[in-house]
């Protein structure tokens, strides 16, 4: 798939402002800039059977993690810990199906990186499928931590959702997406918004297993979703003053998203995130 326009907005025309003045606007986040190109007969099943194979979510056995007590800047060994629980958590999903899992790389960056997808600045969280890596800024933490005063779900959502475009890579799933769009161009940002609901709804099923029911309850995630810059592109036509058109969204409405996210983590199922379901 081509460069996606991933915008990590935050609710709040002061934070909105800090936002565009550090360009975090810009594309970044999402499936990378570089997918390479598979093979698809035809639209239907680009979710493919592979996470219905996957064992739903076990329960969390523990507490969560979360940043440090009243931090108001970005916590690194939140990001770090939060990342390495996702990573044993979709080793286990694969091992479970007799799937092969390659681990995902971690980098924390501020300002300007260089990825096998080509450099970036000011970009916000992303993930590259050329060298299989999640780069996090930093600077875009720190705006949550700061700013909105967005804690521990709401950043660790970040994260769960630039593995469930790890996990797509590793199924195939954003290959097939590249192979639809090759031979089907007009339905490309549909696809785009699937692939990235999915994401949502991957990143909701490794939650269940962090964060008990009674910790985080799911108004908890709609209030986390509606203040945090993850929600959709109706949302970001609405702060850049632009008319809604559902035909140029890429991402999703903030109701889609919210929708999917919940999915994944009320139910723990991977299968239950096949997003491209009767396309």
């Amino acid at each position: 798939m081509g460069a996606v326009g991933k915008r990590w907005w935050l609710g709040g025309s002061a934070v909105a402002t800090a936002l565009l003045a550090s360009a975090l606007v810009a594309a970044g986040c999402g499936s990378s800039t570089h997918t390479e190109t598979g093979s698809a007969s035809s639209t239907g099943g680009i979710g493919g059977q592979e996470l219905k194979s996957l064992p739903r979510a076990p329960a969390p056995t523990g507490t969560a993690p979360s940043p440090a007590p009243g931090a108001t800047t970005v916590d690194r060994s939140f990001l770090e810990t939060s990342f390495n629980d996702a990573q044993r958590f979709w080793d286990q999903q694969f091992r479970a199906a007799g799937l092969s899992y390659s681990p995902a790389r971690l980098v924390l960056w501020s300002s300007q990186v260089h990825s096998a997808c080509g450099s970036r600045e000011n970009v916000g969280p992303f993930y590259c499928s050329a060298d299989r890596t999640i780069y996090l800024d930093l600077g875009f933490f720190d705006l949550l931590a700061r700013h909105a005063r967005l804690g521990g779900f709401a950043q660790a959502y970040v994260i769960g959702h630039e593995f469930g475009h790890h996990v797509q890579h590793l199924l195939g799933i954003d290959r097939r997406v590249a192979a639809a769009n090759e031979a089907n161009p007009g339905g490309k940002n549909a696809r785009s918004v699937r692939l990235e609901l999915q994401a949502d709804c991957l990143a909701g099923v490794w939650a269940h297993s962090q964060y008990s029911r009674a910790e985080l309850s799911l108004s908890d995630v709609e209030e986390k979703l509606r203040l945090a810059a993850l929600i959709g592109d109706d949302f970001q036509a609405r702060a850049a003053g632009k008319p809604i058109d559902a035909g140029l969204f890429t991402h999703g409405s903030s109701a889609q998203r919210q929708r999917w996210l919940k999915t994944g983590f009320e139910s723990g199922d991977p299968g239950a995130c096949d997003t491209f379901s009767g396309e």
